[in-house]
């Protein structure tokens, strides 16, 4: 994809460059309507000035960029020490950017490779929702990491790495229902989120509905939008309002262990044990969530492994080695101290 340049701004508005260069920074000696016509051009243009005139002329900028949503979720923490390791052999630099749950990462994306001359981009989270139109407009070669697009149209046109979200998530709640439990709380993701937290909210409804086991809407928490996504302390705000609603419930599932480390601090705050009381059960399968205690019933993503195909597909897609690939892998359920098979 061409990038816009100031000149074509000025040219579709009919003005001078230095017109739209008063516009874009806030000089008071310009026409309020024009400048209002420039602005929405460039919106519409996705034009994002460089601070550096100097950047626009490097080709050989050697720059990689994470886009990382989720970022309370430690999950996400060993595979960003791979992908820096990985990314230091190459000589290449590393640029972290921290996408917020209601920022669209494909525009954080164009206006930083636009400001930083990317190489390459990771996505790192997120991103299930968008479609085909605004992935195409990413102009340098990218890999979507922990997300699929299993189930899109256009699922083969781009790289990913990940688990089956789905599938894992059934594959837990089965393993609930297997230890006796039917009445199975959600702690999911926000309501609106169609990424992975739908994915899994997706396998939970499906295992029940596969054990004719009613779903109960009472059961399925969605995090708090104000919170930090996947982070402790949502969890502990969901379990806190579950119990306080008086919910009837003999187990938890956390749609990440963070989430589910929340939930067990929130139960004991209450008076509660874990698990003879109430069981809970995470998904990622963290260092943390094996150190805590008790220690956590998860599901296992290969972490490292997921990080390193993640990197080479990059570097093979910027190197024009290899076509698109999509590496779905299997997750290992690791039983833990925190979920009790009643009688």
């Amino acid at each position: 994809m061409e990038c816009i340049t100031i000149k074509d701004v000025a040219r579709v508005c009919g003005v001078g460059v230095s017109t739209v260069s008063r516009a874009i920074n806030n000089h008071p000696d310009i026409n309020p309507e024009t400048k209002e016509m420039i602005m929405q051009v460039i919106k519409e243009n996705n034009y994002v000035p460089n601070n550096s005139a100097r950047n626009l002329k490097r080709s050989d900028a050697r720059a990689i960029a994470i886009l990382i949503k989720g970022i309370s979720n430690p999950f996400f923490n060993s595979m960003i020490k791979v992908f820096e390791e990985e990314i230091q052999k190459k000589k290449y630099s590393l640029v972290l950017q921290h996408v917020d749950a209601w920022q669209d990462e494909t525009e954080v994306a164009l206006e930083l490779e636009k400001e930083k001359r990317l190489r390459g981009i990771i996505f790192l989270g997120g991103i299930a929702s968008h479609s085909q139109e605004q992935l195409k407009k990413i102009p340098v070669p990218f890999v979507l990491s922990t997300v699929s697009l299993l189930g899109k149209e256009y699922k083969n046109d781009y790289s990913f790495v990940s688990v089956d979200d789905v599938k894992e998530s059934c594959r837990m709640t089965e393993h609930l229902i297997s230890q006796g439990h039917e009445k199975i709380a959600l702690l999911c993701s926000y309501k609106e989120d169609v990424s992975i937290g739908a994915l899994r909210l997706t396998g939970y409804k499906k295992a029940l509905e596969a054990h004719n086991i009613p779903v109960d809407e009472r059961w399925i928490r969605h995090m708090d939008p104000e919170l930090d996504s996947y982070s402790m302390e949502s969890g502990y705000r969901m379990t806190k309002a579950l119990l306080e609603e008086g919910v009837d419930c003999t187990a938890i599932f956390a749609i990440s262990d963070s989430l589910a480390i929340g939930a067990v601090r929130a139960l004991i705050d209450a008076g509660k044990r874990v698990p003879e009381d109430i069981s809970v059960a995470g998904f990622d399968g963290t260092e943390m969530a094996a150190y805590y205690n008790p220690s956590i019933t998860t599901i296992r993503q290969p972490a490292e492994t997921m990080a390193k195909e993640t990197i080479k597909l990059l570097f093979d897609s910027i190197k024009k080695k290899t076509n698109v690939q999509q590496l779905i892998f299997e997750g290992e359920l690791v039983p833990g101290e925190s979920v009790k098979k009643l009688n």
